[in-house]
């Protein structure tokens, strides 16, 4: 058997990266982990091959090699799925689909012949078998969750790897917290599961191996929802990990606010290599995170929590929504002068939408302001529900929103502010220079500090911190890439309102 594994091309959004990869040469910010793993569950007799459109288009060659093809995609990749599909079916291959875009709206994609749903350690195997045996179903789907502790090792391989910018791992699924606007539990369950410290060693001594030393992505929803076997066994094994193979890779990943109020978590997470953390901050409103469910947020000095993080040694990404029921035209400046504050420069803003799956779909859709399946890209100032606050009032204060916080003049203002709380632990290994790193710095050089128009922040900025954070010049140096990024996708999404270009 022949197969060909298509990941979807993600589209020009905030989380592309895709103008700021040019600047390292680089074609896709992360792999598509759930392919790769899913590669390592099927039978050792089947050719693989695998294109990822955010590294390489699809050829005819591909399809004519093909004998079957697993594509898997998230809703943001929906419109570069059909295409997939429709090419695979002018081909006449076999189509089996899965990922989170198919698991919650698989009755949009009549043209799959099978689709293999939720998580593939408990519904691959059935699918397999009667494929084997001729009879292979339209669905598989199963409301069980397996354990992870036995889940393969990535079949990295696949992988052309010197395309991507970070290479990814999971350690757990699922989420304890019923945020009403997050599909994460409806995939991944509440209940926390994990894979054991071994399982994590190995697959980034695999990585090691294969000569990879950039930065390592963790995938959980939230890393730090199993607390007691973080402190006592993953984190105190990866700084052993590390400090025995004098190794710099450093990793991010995603969690919740309450890190802030364990010192000795943040502590062990910065000395095992975390330098950055992405949570979902969503509102400085205390009556939208009450009516979201966001309970965890609530009641809390969430800009002092930002700052024990930053102080702590990790760079702290945020997440935000407006558009909930609860809020009014004021919350535009609300939420500026929380970011604004906080020193949060990859500040995400996003117009709430409903997914399918979420509490949140399920109400909208019961009171009639459900308007369309969502486009999985909530920057780009549209939202498929029908809003409490005046939807052409929203969308302008979106857009202003936007405009403000990535002008040159606002953001790079926030870089300080970060810098000034960033403090990399003691004892912690120093990133080497690569070269990618000069080369990257070399090209902003040109497009930031000559062509651009944010040429006296770029340059002010560069220059304070030399002075002031030396050890941070090449963070800086990847805040202003990033900024020149967010602003060439707000030109393209909110191409209506005023610029970023203070």
């Amino acid at each position: 058997m022949k197969l060909l594994l298509l990941y979807p091309e993600f589209p020009d959004t905030f989380w592309s990266f895709k103008h700021a990869l040019k600047f390292v040469r680089k074609n896709a910010s992360l792999p598509p982990l759930g392919l790769v793993t899913v590669a390592a569950m099927l039978p050792e007799t089947w050719q693989q091959k695998l294109v990822d459109l955010n590294v390489r288009p699809l050829k005819p060659d591909d399809l004519a090699w093909a004998d079957i093809v697993f594509i898997s995609a998230m809703g943001v990749q929906q419109e570069s799925a059909r295409d997939l599909i429709a090419r695979c079916g002018e081909a006449g291959i076999t189509v089996v689909a899965g990922g989170p875009l198919f698991t919650t709206g698989y009755e949009q994609f009549p043209e799959v012949d099978h689709f293999v749903l939720n998580e593939a350690e408990l519904t691959l195997p059935l699918f397999l078998e009667d494929l084997k045996n001729g009879c292979a179903k339209k669905l598989y789907a199963t409301a069980e969750f397996p354990d992870i502790t036995r889940t393969p090792s990535p079949k990295w391989e696949l992988l052309d790897m010197q395309k991507y910018a970070s290479m990814a791992i999971q350690f757990s699924r699922g989420c304890p917290y019923q945020c009403d606007f997050c599909n994460v539990t409806t995939l991944f369950g509440h209940k926390i599961r994990t894979k054991t410290t071994t399982q994590i060693i190995t697959e980034l001594e695999r990585l090691r191996g294969m000569g990879w030393r950039d930065s390592v992505f963790f995938v959980d929803d939230n890393f730090i929802a199993h607390k007691s076997y973080l402190k006592k066994e993953l984190l105190p094994e990866l700084i052993a990990w590390r400090e025995s193979n004098g190794i710099s890779t450093k990793f991010y990943t995603e969690c919740s606010i309450n890190l802030a109020d364990d010192a000795e978590l943040m502590d062990l997470m910065a000395r095992a290599g975390f330098n950055q953390v992405f949570i979902g901050i969503e509102t400085p409103d205390d009556n939208a995170l009450q009516a979201c469910g966001k309970q965890h947020n609530r009641s809390r000095n969430m800009l002092e929590n930002i700052r024990r993080i930053q102080n702590a040694g990790m760079e702290v990404q945020g997440g935000f929504i407006v558009g909930f029921d609860s809020d009014t035209p004021s919350i535009f400046q609300k939420q500026i002068e929380f970011i604004q504050k906080s020193g949060i420069v990859t500040a995400m803003v996003g117009v709430l939408q409903a997914l399918p799956g979420t509490k949140l779909y399920d109400r909208m859709k019961s009171e009639g302001r459900l308007l369309h399946n969502s486009s999985g890209d909530n920057a780009d100032s549209n939202t498929n529900i029908i809003p409490a606050m005046d939807p052409e009032m929203l969308k302008k204060g979106y857009r202003e929103m936007m405009n403000h916080l990535y002008a040159p003049k606002h953001y790079y203002k926030r870089i300080r502010t970060l810098l000034k709380e960033y403090r990399a632990p003691v004892g912690q290994i120093r990133s080497r220079f690569r070269m990618s790193q000069f080369m990257a710095f070399a090209r902003s050089t040109v497009v930031l500090g000559i062509i651009g128009k944010e040429r006296f922040q770029y340059w002010k900025i560069l220059i304070w911190t030399f002075f002031n954070r030396q050890q941070s010049l090449p963070l800086a140096v990847t805040l202003a890439i990033y900024g020149h990024h967010f602003r060439k996708v707000c030109r393209l999404h909110l191409k209506d309102a005023r610029q970023p270009t203070e």
